[in-house]
């Protein structure tokens, strides 16, 4: 596919009268940033605890087993992690009695608080069951706590469905009608705000001590689950997870924080958003994906280095695991891609794009749905066999293509062909019967069809546009880089340019090393394009201009700070570029 460049339009500047670095003013005029007010990331612009509907009753419900057992049940992911960490040492620090986790096998159990869940968390005698990042479809497994004689918490921000489940509470500010103003909350967030209802109506009654800790200090949890579920960073979430980097930065973070952050090779004196989701995140979520999630949370539970480390360690090496089968599987699909491509039934005519291969991994296909996406540039879902009998799949979708509400859709006009489905906007799972994946992925693709006129175009590549060359500067870098958090609808910077090629050499088999040069500028660029070759493909070395899109990194090696340009793209000279109308 021939991509396209469009640049952000700039809704207009703000006097910033010489306080901002000219080219970070430009960025935020182009996210719709219109007063300085939007840039108080301080505790004090977060919406009030109160505003979140439930959140009241979910503290009541949560105060009357203060002296009983209470378990929490969490999701397999790092946000699931994240709050089943949080929820775990809030209530511990608030003197609840007995506070335990369950954290389920997915592969055994499938997804959310289902009845066999259920059974299990049985075994331990909890009197309240707290569902942390799920729950909001298991109606299921809520009847049967409650049929059990326990009672039921759910925390949780995916998308309900038609029915809700029959818990005590429900906190989650997707809930149809709510008017708490960030639906955007990731599960952690959610969790957050339940646990300050906790610490508020505690500190009320006059229980707890001013030396207590709060729930501030838990912030590092939650800017480590909202980042890493790629939530959109709305003006709520980036107060948190500024706080929560803040945290991490002065060293005031849990200690599985600190080890993870060392094994990455991330310092945590220079801690951006990005170190979170690319460094700490993907070893987090390897347990979930490779085994569960528990030894996850034990080292977000960890009170000393040591055990930290050690947990820490597992997690690296489950980490490797997860990256071997991740890079045959990859390429696995990519051949299958390039083997459609060329067939008449072309997938450069599908709108929606199904995968299957029987050695899937399941803990996986969400990572190749979520890089074949980036390759097709339109919604994938990549299936797994959970038996011999049944397919588990994990989807991924572009701007514009709700996918979750396309599987609803599905559901609604072909009953019984989805077993199970929940997710959000952008990434969502499900499950059904193998031999009917072929009448499922033409549904899709009818569906996403249907969904693509009022989707971004897929050949469309925005940036912040040129920078001249005397801006191509360590100094704009760092500002950049102090300018975040960056995320999901609020992303990072971005540009684009046609530079002369000086040089260029694979590295560590994939990646594209370069020397770049803007023509006539006499001045040539670090530049580096992670990723640039695909599995099998022979390198070819660029020759002559190219039009790049790239961000500007600082890059530090051994105490020495430089800039380097990361390079998204590389594209024909004569790309057209446009500004959006």
């Amino acid at each position: 596919m021939s991509l396209r460049i469009v640049r952000r339009a700039r809704e207009g500047a703000v006097g910033w009268r010489g306080r901002l670095h000219p080219v970070l003013e430009r960025v935020y005029a182009a996210r719709g940033v219109r007063s300085e007010s939007e840039l108080d990331h301080s505790l004090l612009r977060l919406l009030p605890v109160g505003t979140l509907e439930g959140i009241e009753a979910a503290a009541e419900l949560l105060l009357a087993h203060r002296s009983r057992r209470v378990l929490v049940v969490g999701d397999f992911d790092a946000d699931g992690a994240t709050s089943c960490a949080l929820v775990v040492r809030a209530l511990r620090g608030c003197g609840f009695a007995s506070v335990d986790f369950l954290v389920p096998n997915r592969f055994e159990f499938g997804y959310g608080l289902t009845p066999e869940i259920v059974a299990l968390a049985a075994t331990r005698a909890p009197s309240l069951i707290v569902t942390v990042d799920n729950g909001i479809s298991s109606n299921d497994g809520v009847a049967a706590a409650r049929e059990r004689g326990i009672d039921v918490l759910i925390t949780d921000h995916h998308l309900p469905g038609a029915q809700l489940p029959d818990a005590n509470v429900i906190v989650n500010p997707n809930l149809p009608g709510s008017r708490f103003a960030s639906r955007s909350l990731a599960g952690v967030g959610v969790a957050f705000y339940v646990m300050a209802a906790v610490r508020r109506a505690l500190d009320a009654a006059g229980v707890t001590s001013s030396a207590a800790p709060g729930v501030a200090e838990l912030l590092d949890l939650v800017a480590l689950g909202t980042v890493a579920d790629v939530v959109p960073l709305d003006a709520n979430n980036r107060v948190l997870v500024t706080q929560g980097l803040r945290r991490i930065r002065a060293g005031r973070c849990v200690p599985g924080i600190r080890a993870l952050l060392a094994l990455a090779g991330r310092p945590a004196a220079d801690l951006t958003a990005a170190d979170l989701a690319f460094g700490v995140a993907p070893r987090l979520n390897a347990a979930g994906r490779i085994d569960d999630m528990t030894v996850g949370i034990r080292c977000l539970l960890a009170d000393d280095a040591e055990s930290a480390q050690q947990l820490a360690l597992r997690l690296d090496a489950l980490n490797e695991e997860r990256r071997a089968i991740e890079a045959r599987m990859q390429q696995e699909a990519l051949a299958a891609v390039r083997g459609l491509e060329e067939t008449v039934a072309s997938v450069a005519q599908r709108s929606g794009v199904c995968l299957f291969h029987d050695s899937w991994h399941q803990g996986v296909v969400g990572l190749v749905a979520s890089r074949v996406k980036e390759r097709l540039r339109r919604p994938v879902i990549a299936f797994a066999a959970a038996d011999a009998a049944v397919l588990r799949g994990s989807a991924r979708s572009i701007e514009g293509v709700h996918v979750r509400d396309v599987l609803d859709s599905i559901a609604a006009q072909h009953p019984g062909l989805i077993q199970r489905f929940g997710g959000h906007a952008m990434a969502a799972g499900l499950t059904l019967e193998r031999a009917r994946l072929d009448e499922f992925a033409r549904a899709f693709d009818t569906q996403v069809a249907r969904c693509l006129p009022g989707a971004g175009a897929r050949d469309a590549v925005e940036t912040d546009g040129e920078l001249a060359v005397a801006e191509i500067a360590l100094a704009t870098a760092e500002a950049l880089r102090a300018g975040g958090p960056w995320g999901q609808a609020f992303p990072e910077p971005s540009f684009d340019g046609v530079f002369g090629v000086r040089s260029a050499r694979l590295i560590g088999e994939r990646h594209l090393k370069m020397w770049v040069e803007p023509p006539g500028s006499g001045r040539s660029f670090d530049a580096i394009a992670f990723n640039h070759l695909e599995g099998g493909a022979p390198f070819v070395p660029p020759e002559g201009p190219r039009q790049l899109v790239y961000r500007l990194e600082v890059n530090e090696y051994q105490g020495e700070r430089r800039l380097q340009l990361l390079v998204d793209h590389l594209l024909p000279a004569d790309s057209p570029a446009s500004a959006p109308r």
